[in-house]
């Protein structure tokens, strides 16, 4: 098994920043894709941006321009630099990465975009 644990949500007002990071520990021996999905309130998960073990990056189209994910391979770690926030942004933010035929999810970290 493969736990995943997020951290760096919180409350921040519209145009500020937060960072998301995220640390894969246990059976972690070939992570390929890593990346991070949110859930706003009475919506379904969505993919916000994804980034393969080469660092290929991919980024949902509401997010261009103002999101970054970057990964340490070393590390296993995924963070998610995140500029400009808006408060349709608001959602909780979740941590997925693929190893093999499996899939894991970490817990989710609440961010709030408010004046």
């Amino acid at each position: 098994q493969v736990q995943l644990v997020e951290s760096g949500g919180g409350l921040v007002q519209p145009g500020g920043s937060l960072t998301l990071s995220c640390v894969a520990s246990g059976r972690v021996f070939s992570i390929s894709t890593m990346g991070w999905y949110r859930q706003a309130p009475g919506k379904q998960r969505e993919v916000v941006a994804t980034i393969t073990s080469g660092g290929r990056t991919n980024y949902a189209d509401s997010v261009k321009g103002r999101f970054t994910i970057s990964r340490d391979n070393a590390k296993n770690t995924v963070d998610l630099q995140m500029n400009s926030l808006k408060p349709e942004d608001t959602a909780v933010y979740y941590c997925n990465v693929a190893q093999g035929w499996n899939v894991y999810w970490g817990q989710g970290t609440q961010v709030t975009v408010s004046s």
